[in-house]
This record gives C-alpha cells, sequence and structure tokens, in this order.
C-alpha cells in the first residue's frame, strides 16, 4: 500500500533552479532556489544564506532561462600574403645598370647578348658564369655574388666602365680586357691576337652599331 505524504511536505521540497523572485515592489530578486516555509517563503541568494520573507510580498517566481555566452575564442590568426614584387627581367636589368653607369644601353646590351645571350643560368667552359659571364674570381674582386642575376649585371657593367676610363674611351682595348684580362691587352699594347678574343670584339662592336641603328629607325 502506498503511503500518502502531506501537501505541505511536497511543497517543502526545495527547487534548485536558478529563478528570479519578482517582488510585489516590481523588482526581480535573483535567487538560487526557495522554499515555502510554515511563515512564508525562504529566498536562498546562494548555499548558505537566504532570507525569509512573507508570502504576500513576492508575486510570482521565473526560471532564469539566461544562458551564459560561451567563453570568447582566441581570434584565428589571418595570413598575410605579402605581394612580392618580380625581379625585372635581364634586359631591363642591363638597361638600368647602364644608366646607373653613364653607358650606352645599347653599347652594354651588346656585351651581354655576346657574353650569354642575356641567360642568367648560362655558364662557360671555363666557368664564367650569368648575364655578363663573370668569373668567380672577377666576381669577389668587385664585390659581387655571380649567380645573382643583379649583381652580376651591376658588377660586369662597372667593370665595363673602369675598362673604358682606363683605356680612355677605346671600345676595342676595353671590350678585349674585358675578354682576356687586361694583362694581354697591356702586353700586346691593343686587341691580342688571339682569335676569340678578336672575334668577340667584333661581334659585340657589330651588335653594338645593329642596335644604334634599330633604335634610331624606330
Amino acid at each position: 500500500m502506498s503511503k500518502k505524504f502531506p501537501l505541505l511536505i511536497l511543497v517543502a521540497v526545495p527547487v534548485f533552479a536558478g529563478e528570479y523572485a519578482v517582488l510585489s515592489s516590481g523588482l526581480r530578486l535573483r535567487i538560487d532556489r526557495h522554499e515555502n516555509t510554515a511563515g512564508g517563503i525562504r529566498l536562498y541568494t546562494s548555499k548558505d544564506s537566504y532570507t525569509d520573507v512573507a508570502p504576500e510580498s513576492v508575486t510570482a517566481f521565473e526560471v532564469d532561462d539566461y544562458v551564459a555566452p560561451p567563453p570568447p575564442q582566441p581570434p584565428v590568426a589571418t595570413p598575410v600574403t605579402l605581394a612580392v614584387k618580380p625581379k625585372p627581367d635581364p634586359k631591363t636589368m642591363v638597361r638600368d645598370a647602364a644608366a646607373r653607369y653613364a653607358l650606352p644601353a645599347a653599347f652594354v646590351e651588346s656585351v651581354a647578348k655576346v657574353e650569354s645571350a642575356m641567360k642568367p643560368d648560362a655558364v662557360s667552359p671555363k666557368g664564367a658564369v650569368g648575364v655578363m659571364q663573370l668569373m668567380p674570381s672577377t666576381a669577389r674582386a668587385l664585390s659581387a655574388d655571380a649567380s645573382d642575376p643583379e649583381q652580376n649585371i651591376d658588377a660586369g657593367t662597372r667593370l665595363l666602365r673602369e675598362l673604358l676610363i682606363k683605356y680612355d674611351g677605346d671600345v676595342a682595348k676595353a671590350l678585349a680586357a674585358y675578354n682576356a684580362g687586361e694583362g694581354a691587352v697591356d702586353r700586346y699594347q691593343g686587341v691580342p691576337p688571339y682569335r676569340e678574343t678578336q672575334t668577340y670584339v667584333d661581334k659585340v662592336i657589330r651588335n653594338y652599331i645593329q642596335q644604334q641603328a634599330s633604335e634610331k629607325n624606330r
């Protein structure tokens, strides 16, 4: 046989959900729970703290449906893509270097074409590297990295200018020294009798003249 409990005891079972007590004054009091007691209503504002009030001072109880927002998430780092400015092509670098050292662009370009066909990765059988075909020892003397096209072209153009100054603007001697070395030119007092050097000087000068004529006709 089931035992029946007095209604008062059932009502006195505490309600543990958070709630609001709506007071007769219109204020809403946040409480943990409330209990009906013999003399009134007990409002628990914390686990062990409570206040006894008269029944008529509370008009209603409202369930606290507040849901705490989730903790803020750390900001997601957005990858920054830096625009990498592409390096200019060899021809542009040659013309820039020519302007920097006050040499005719067509002249420096002619040297570059004969030396390497403007190819940054060109390597000669003797080990000359890049567009201006610098030997590693020459590049070191000019404080340049021969494998870097920009440094290679700058150093080669600077060397051409120094040679033109040394030989008082004598293009043939300057080109011969660029190809065979200053020692050979000084020893022979001009373009040395090396077929390779003579062919080289002739090609560069011929290419330069053709380039000048082509630019004039544009």
